[in-house]
């Protein structure tokens, strides 16, 4: 999804001299193809976030487009006032792009985890949240975000591409797979595994939905509220904590529907801890139950006792 970003970013700016890449010194060599073709386009900014979002917000109000680019909680947490006070706040036309989000960088520890940007960034007004699960999402929001005159937040991380063909359109949800019984509801990384989860559901006869929320906010409450109506099994999923992530958007929505009270729902994510075991991305992600076979497990026991 990386490479997918930054290919059709460099497309953006052959045709466009006001896109602009903003780099914290992360990963400078996957820029190098950018900096000899559009040396006046690329700033590499050093490992100062706080600063290159200010940058980033002045050179928006001189009609450019910034994409701003570092690893994701260095993106998000160490210049959180500059993001809410000089993009939000201002309606600045900034991008902010992050690199390894969720658990991406497992065996760096929680430092490097990203596991909280929903949370923090979903609360500012004026901010859409994008959350690719494959390198087409990641081509199709940047070319998206580039046309929007507003804050964009876009999170890659890791994941295996389900290779559907579907098309992406801005704050709708995509049914990815019908079904009758459950609803699995993921985000990001989680998409596949969450995919692959129902297929394997559907072998034991347990007919399972699967809606990709590619669009945190905003959210798509209309194919949520649908799901809700006519399956009464939820599960969402998600390499985020579970407070203020993808499971309580979802929540607040069925709750405001009064559609609680009809359905069995639960979240898969990481439930109020810092990551800090060790190990490898496949390591981990079983650790904190994000596999496939946990997702499984969890609908099959949901539907059981519905």
């Amino acid at each position: 999804m990386r490479n997918a970003f930054i290919d059709t970013l460099y497309k953006l700016a052959e045709k466009d001299h006001r896109i602009l890449a903003l780099i914290g010194d992360a990963g400078a060599g996957v820029f190098d193809k950018f900096a000899e073709s559009y040396p006046e386009q690329l700033f590499n900014m050093g490992i100062a976030e706080a600063n290159m979002i200010t940058v980033a917000a002045g050179l928006s109000k001189n009609d450019f487009i910034p994409f701003a680019y570092a690893i994701a909680p260095h993106i998000t947490l160490r210049p959180y006032e500059q993001i809410r006070n000089d993009v939000c706040l201002n309606e600045s036309n900034v991008k902010i792009v992050s690199v390894g989000a969720g658990l991406h960088y497992s065996n760096q520890g929680p430092t490097h985890h990203s596991i909280e940007d929903f949370a923090v960034l979903k609360v500012l007004p004026n901010m859409v949240i994008f959350s690719p699960s494959s390198p087409m999402e990641a081509k199709e929001m940047t070319i998206e975000a580039a046309k929007m005159k507003k804050p964009v937040y876009i999170r890659i991380g890791r994941a295996t591409d389900t290779k559907l063909n579907y098309k992406f359109k801005t704050g709708k949800g995509v049914q990815l797979k019908e079904g009758d019984d459950a609803t699995i509801i993921a985000t990001g990384a989680t998409v596949y595994d969450a995919y692959q989860a129902a297929l394997e559901l559907e072998n034991n006869k347990i007919s399972t939905r699967v809606i990709n929320i590619h669009t945190i906010k905003p959210i798509d409450k209309e194919i949520l509220i649908k799901a809700a109506q006519e399956t009464k099994v939820i599960l969402t999923v998600e390499e985020h904590q579970l407070e203020g992530g993808l499971r309580d958007s979802v929540a607040s929505i069925l709750l405001e529907s009064e559609l609680s009270s009809v359905i069995k729902f639960k979240g898969i994510g990481i439930n109020d801890v810092f990551c800090s075991y060790y190990g490898t991305y496949d390591d981990i992600k079983e650790n904190y139950g994000l596999t496939k076979n946990n997702i499984v497990r969890q609908v099959s026991t949901m539907y059981k006792v519905k």
